[in-house]
């Protein structure tokens, strides 16, 4: 039986990207036009865990300029549950605890579904909770990874391809300047669509990626290649979840978070007799002003997420395949985890025709 809307909430989780204020405004705008009430939910899922609870009502007028053209979310969002104390200590909290919490809040603000605007790592855990509040879910993807289940692009993605390729198009000017070889390490866990991608778009000489395994000796060789054939410099773009050399990854906090492999590889180079700089871009992947890209495509899965609560139709996550925004169940979302880099797709193949060193591929 369908059930009626009234109230909803949003919530973003995860990392940040662009593109999460232009869907919240989305949600909202659409929502309202239905006769809803829209309510944020501050830092992820710990709004509706913390006591008191953090959420504000949403409006048309929560959205005068500049909030929807920002990078980042106005919400605010977070990896993992805690409890926020009166003295400002914040002190993780047992799971139980955060079930009850969850549905507690979910009751107490008389919420009757919630859009969750997420990756493939935070989206899962707060399905759970919505199960465990009994809560209707509709899922948004977002990352700059672009390796959500599913769907051809996430929210984020398109945006951080242009602040990696404006980066390389910088370093390729120096990099001419002392003939030197330019080092890009770009965000993107184990999976390569950013790395990939923007080594296309920035006119790159090599790109190692998770999914590829590549020959170091081969790379040496392709980069001598380019020299003798009058390439006076390189751009390498290197994907942070790639083993190194040696076999091992370069990580930090126990194995969590990848760090620094193109640091390993500077030195590797430079003892092979290259010039080398290394530059990780970092977190500023994730920053700025969204492209016309992502606004379009958060504004249409906004869109698309209210249709379907209207329809009474819940537990889908909103997906864009083969140039069309559809929906697909989060159970199948779930199931199919993580998407990385087709070795054989058309992607690899093209940056292959150029002349870029993309690994080994039988």
């Amino acid at each position: 039986m369908k059930k009626d809307i009234k109230r909803i909430g949003v919530i973003t989780s995860g990392g940040d990207c662009s593109g999460l204020n232009a869907a919240i405004r989305a949600i909202t705008f659409a929502a309202v036009a239905k006769g809803w009430d829209v309510y944020g939910i501050h830092n992820g899922s710990n709004g509706l865990i913390v006591r008191p609870m953090e959420y504000e009502r949403l409006t048309l007028a929560s959205f005068e300029f500049p909030f929807a053209i920002m990078g980042g979310t106005m919400l605010g969002t977070n990896n993992s549950p805690i409890m926020a104390h009166d003295n400002g200590r914040r002190e993780k909290i047992d799971d139980k605890t955060v079930i009850e919490r969850f549905k507690e809040g979910v009751t107490k603000l008389k919420l009757d579904a919630l859009v969750v605007i997420g990756g493939d790592g935070s989206m899962p855990i707060i399905a759970d909770l919505c199960k465990h509040a009994k809560i209707a879910m509709i899922g948004i993807p977002k990352t700059i990874d672009n390796d959500a289940p599913g769907t051809d692009l996430s929210i984020g993605f398109s945006t951080a391809r242009e602040v990696v390729t404006d980066a390389m198009d910088k370093l390729d000017t120096t990099a001419a300047s002392h003939h030197r070889v330019m080092l890009v390490e770009v965000m993107g866990r184990t999976a390569g669509h950013l790395a990939l991608q923007s080594a296309i778009t920035g006119f790159a000489d090599a790109v190692l990626i998770p999914e590829i395994p590549y020959s170091y000796p081969n790379l040496v060789k392709h980069l001598r290649s380019a020299q003798r054939k009058g390439r006076g410099h390189a751009l390498v773009v290197i994907a942070e979840g790639i083993k190194r050399p040696d076999g091992q990854y370069s990580m930090i906090n126990n194995g969590l978070n990848f760090n620094g492999v193109s640091q390993y590889f500077e030195q590797c180079l430079k003892k092979d007799g290259f010039e080398v700089r290394t530059n990780i871009l970092g977190h500023i992947q994730r920053s700025g002003n969204p492209v016309a890209a992502d606004r379009l495509l958060a504004s249409a899965f906004g869109v698309r997420a209210t249709e379907l609560l209207a329809k009474g139709k819940t537990n889908r996550v909103v997906v864009h395949q083969a140039g069309s925004v559809t929906d697909i169940s989060l159970r199948e979302s779930i199931k199919l985890g993580t998407t990385g880099v087709n070795p054989k797709g058309e992607i690899v193949r093209t940056a292959r025709a150029l002349g870029i060193y993309v690994g080994e591929i039988k």
